[in-house]
């Protein structure tokens, strides 16, 4: 499954980022929320929203090309039985990003991201 992402680069070359992003969507489907940077939350929300909406449609198709982006099958089965009837009468919107303020460290911005 091809995923056109916008031009953030994230600073990183385009399998390191493209693996990155496929970790942290599993992740924040597992969890249900994750701590990250701003620019990072605001890629991942557009893959774990395409991936919700498979899980909403639950074909054999739609299974295999989540199976195709998330990296745990356990993952996948959580979004075709439990997220997809959870947001079945939803149209889109199935995840919230609040900003928290500076990192200290280096100072980039932080957010937080969950799924409604």
């Amino acid at each position: 499954m091809r995923h056109r992402l916008s031009g953030r680069k994230l600073g990183r070359p385009t399998g390191h980022r493209m693996l990155m992003l496929r970790n942290m969507t599993t992740d924040l489907l597992r969890n249900e929320s994750m701590k990250t940077t701003d620019s990072k939350a605001k890629e991942v929300r557009k893959m774990a929203e395409k991936v919700i909406t498979l899980g909403k449609k639950g074909t054999l198709h739609h299974r295999r090309q989540a199976s195709a982006l998330l990296t745990d099958e356990y993952v996948v089965k959580k979004v075709f039985e439990e997220l997809g009837d959870r947001y079945q009468d939803r149209n889109g919107g199935y995840t919230r990003i609040t900003k928290l303020g500076p990192r200290k460290g280096d100072a980039s911005e932080m957010a937080v991201l969950e799924l409604v």
